[in-house]
């Protein structure tokens, strides 16, 4: 089992990252962050898809939905922001922000190694 550092270490080996955060969407606050830097202000990141994920949640409660959400795509134009919602024991309320250089990721490999990478996490 990796424990944050570790997972979020993992997670910019991902060709094309350029940072990641653990983030609690109960309350916007990112409990770790790699990366990031002049680009990307990852703590104003965390805040910002909290916001994205408690209105998906909503969406979906407002549909009736009986599912769950396995991760959210933002195509911008130099870059994917992936948001992936952790399912394991002692996670609720958490997920894993992965923002890529759109030109140089893989979309589907790097939604692949974050769902490992999720496998792994211990928090």
């Amino acid at each position: 089992m990796a424990n944050t550092e570790t997972a979020l270490k993992e997670a910019t080996t991902i060709d094309g990252a350029i940072g990641a955060a653990l983030v609690d969407y109960t309350s916007g606050m990112a409990l770790g962050t790699i990366g990031g830097g002049k680009e990307l202000d990852l703590n104003v990141a965390a805040a910002g898809n909290t916001d994205v994920v408690r209105a998906k949640v909503r969406a979906m409660e407002m549909l009736g939905l009986d599912d769950e959400i396995e991760d959210i795509l933002i195509t911008l134009g130099k870059h994917y922001h992936l948001i992936r919602l952790l399912k394991g024991r002692g996670t609720n309320g958490l997920f894993l922000y992965l923002a890529l250089d759109k030109s140089r990721a893989n979309l589907a490999m790097a939604r692949h190694q974050l769902k490992k990478i999720e496998t792994e996490l211990d928090v």
